[in-house]
């Protein structure tokens, strides 16, 4: 976020596991029934990724500021349900499986790798 005079705000850094009460992710939000509700990002965690390399950093938000989770609709649920059904019907042939099918074939796997399955 930038100031009117085009300078980045400063947050304060915090180590792992060393943040103040009071203070939680959007997922430690979201598992207690709350959402950052629009406020600013209050501080911030750093911690080193060994793995990939870098630097991972954790925003925190204000528990008091946050606001409670809206509860879905009945129009919510449907276009979810609807989404959840394109994921697991196969654009080339039609059927629908119990699974989600996989992106990287953008189909189902009977229909992407026809020859194998008329070889066994």
């Amino acid at each position: 976020m930038l100031r009117p005079d085009r300078r980045p705000l400063r947050r304060p850094h915090l180590p792992l596991r060393l943040a103040p009460d009071g203070l939680a992710t959007r997922r430690q939000l979201r598992a207690s029934g709350l959402r950052p509700g629009g406020q600013p990002i209050a501080a911030q965690v750093m911690r080193v990724n060994r793995r990939a390399g870098g630097v991972r950093v954790s925003y925190l938000d204000r528990i008091d500021l946050a606001k409670p989770v809206r509860p879905m609709t009945s129009r919510k649920w449907g276009a979810l349900a609807l989404a959840m059904l394109a994921r697991c019907t196969c654009p080339q042939c039609g059927v629908t499986y119990s699974y989600c099918l996989p992106t990287s074939l953008g189909m189902c796997v009977l229909c992407a790798f026809p020859d194998d399955q008329k070889a066994a």
